[in-house]
């Protein structure tokens, strides 16, 4: 069984071929004694001034019997018999399945969740209310970005690939479930680089991601699938604790009723997987028309914090910024609360070399995210600034937190000219209470306008926002100067609702064919736990059910 090995450093430009010989001396063991090597994770390290890449590895060495006394002899947390990661393995079902499965929506939930039963011969059908990835950049780059022209049915966040197709591609994840790497594996073959596979921050790019996207739907379709694209679900129809119907903007109906032999109808309705993301507020009101239980949830409210690349690589590098062989510098902080504020206040989805882009799903509003491309080659890094309110805040009613989002963003539409600039203020004129004037850079491709960012937002968050701002320029001098320029509002850092299921069934509470999945349903943030969470409800019908005939 081979060896675990942590924590082995190199130097900046030192060549990982050097690996093996470190390793050997850590283990006191002479350099033939490693038979075979391989990267298992790679982490960059600049703390205290010194930049060093930290590497975990497999061994093999000359013996299993050595790698035993190894691991007895040193005794050390450091150095572990590496354990081959847990495998998901599952009967398939017997019960027959009513028909074949529909997925609402093809983001990273329910992509996966849709490639998953593909593989298992269940030939889903998904409908996309958006457009595959060549109209979408057509609709996207030339249409809003370059004609002002926003189509609400395809944008950055409704089409092929859903919100993470642009975005910034990161895969990070706190899960540690063993799906994780099958995802990372997915995109790997699917045309992303192999570093994602060891990356401690791995990381595909806003220009790389269509293609893979377009890549897993080709496969879905070879092995049966379906991907139906402006198929907008626009109503639900609920029986006896049943899906029984999908109403589509066409006019059409989706009839799931179940028919035929007896053993289909105790089988139940066909499975919907409801993969919508946490942006088609539409269908949450469609959802909550039919009867479906919907919760408010903790959510994040903020702004985008833009500065220098340059300024952000001093901070994180110090003497070494400005090395070729470094990538972009990226950071993650936090603000504790300080006597009186709303609560914590943290960076999220920071993107070095990055740009801020629009994310409204709706004409008449404003809201940021940020994306970068592979290369992260801006001048500019951007991150979310980030206060968690919660059900408390919208009254616990999942219409008025809806309702209270969208006033934000009208508003900041509305301050901004109408013309889907974004609201921008310096941070130092934020913190100071001043008006911003003056040449205006940011990255944002339609443009900003300086506007008083406490109108757009309420005062609980600009309060926390404020002390923030103020903690982190202490720490990082220059966070919250003149060159630091805020981009509002940050409203969708994470969904504020959750479509409440049973976590044995992974179906709704309201019906027992309906399965809520991924960001949009409450129960992910981010690439990685969305695509884990789509898989996981694929694997409790195949479990169930035997593929359709």
């Amino acid at each position: 069984m081979p060896l675990l090995l942590r924590h082995i450093a190199l130097d900046l430009g030192e060549p990982e071929e050097a690996l093996p010989a470190r390793a050997a001396r850590r283990l006191k063991l002479p350099i033939d004694a490693v038979r075979a090597w391989g990267i298992v994770r790679r982490s960059l390290d600049a703390r205290g001034g010194r930049v060093r890449i930290v590497y975990n590895l497999e061994l093999a060495l000359d013996s299993p019997r050595t790698e035993r006394r190894i691991c007895r002899r040193l005794h050390r947390a450091d150095v572990k018999l590496l354990v081959p990661r847990p495998t998901v393995t599952f009967v398939v079902g017997t019960r027959p399945m009513p028909d074949r499965p529909i997925v609402i929506g093809f983001g990273p939930a329910g992509m996966f969740a849709a490639l998953t039963l593909a593989e298992h011969g269940y030939r889903p059908i998904v409908l996309e209310r958006g457009q595959p990835v060549p109209r979408r950049h057509v609709d996207v780059l030339k249409r809003f970005w370059r004609g002002r022209e926003f189509d609400p049915e395809s944008n950055l966040l409704f089409g092929e690939g859903g919100a993470g197709c642009y975005s910034d591609g990161k895969l990070r994840t706190r899960l540690n479930d063993p799906r994780v790497p099958i995802v990372l594996e997915t995109f790997y073959r699917h045309g992303a680089p192999p570093d994602i596979l060891v990356n401690s921050r791995p990381h595909i790019g806003s220009d790389r991601l269509p293609s893979i996207c377009r890549r897993i739907r080709n496969r879905i379709e070879r092995l049966g699938g379906e991907v139906r694209f402006g198929a907008k679900v626009t109503g639900f129809v609920l029986a006896e604790g049943r899906l029984v119907a999908l109403r589509m903007a066409d006019g059409s109906t989706v009839n799931l009723r179940t028919s035929g032999s007896a053993a289909a109808e105790r089988a139940g309705g066909v499975p919907v997987l409801l993969g919508i993301g946490q942006s088609a507020r539409d269908t949450f009101r469609a959802l909550l028309a039919a009867g479906v239980t919907l919760t408010v949830k903790p959510f994040q409210v903020g702004v985008r914090v833009e500065h220098p690349q340059e300024r952000i690589n001093r901070w994180q590098y110090g003497a070494a910024a400005g090395d070729p062989r470094l990538p972009p510098a990226e950071y993650q902080v936090v603000a504790k609360r300080a006597a009186g504020d709303r609560g914590d206040v943290f960076s999220f989805c920071m993107c070095p070399g990055g740009t801020i882009v629009p994310c409204n799903e709706s004409p008449g509003r404003v809201a940021v995210n940020g994306a970068s491309r592979a290369r992260r080659s801006s001048l500019l890094g951007n991150s979310g600034l980030v206060v968690t309110l919660g059900p408390r805040d919208v009254g616990g009613d999942p219409l008025l937190a809806l309702a209270t989002l969208e006033r934000w963003e009208q508003t900041a539409f509305e301050l901004a000219g109408g013309d889907y600039r974004v609201p921008v203020q310096r941070a130092g004129d934020f913190v100071a209470g001043r008006g911003s004037d003056g040449e205006l850079h940011t990255s944002y491709p339609l443009g900003g306008q300086w506007c008083d960012l406490r109108r757009v937002l309420p005062q609980t968050v600009t309060s926390a926002l404020s002390g923030a701002l103020q903690m982190l320029d202490q720490r990082m001098a220059g966070f919250a100067d003149s060159e630091a320029i805020l981009a509002a509002p940050e409203t969708r850092a994470s969904c504020p609702l959750r479509v409440l299921r049973d976590e044995t069934t992974r179906a709704s509470v309201s019906a027992d064919n309906l399965h809520p999945v991924g960001e949009g349903a409450g129960y992910a943030g981010g690439i990685v736990s969305a695509a884990v969470d789509g898989i996981r409800t694929a694997e409790v019908l195949i479990r169930r059910y035997a593929p359709p005939r």
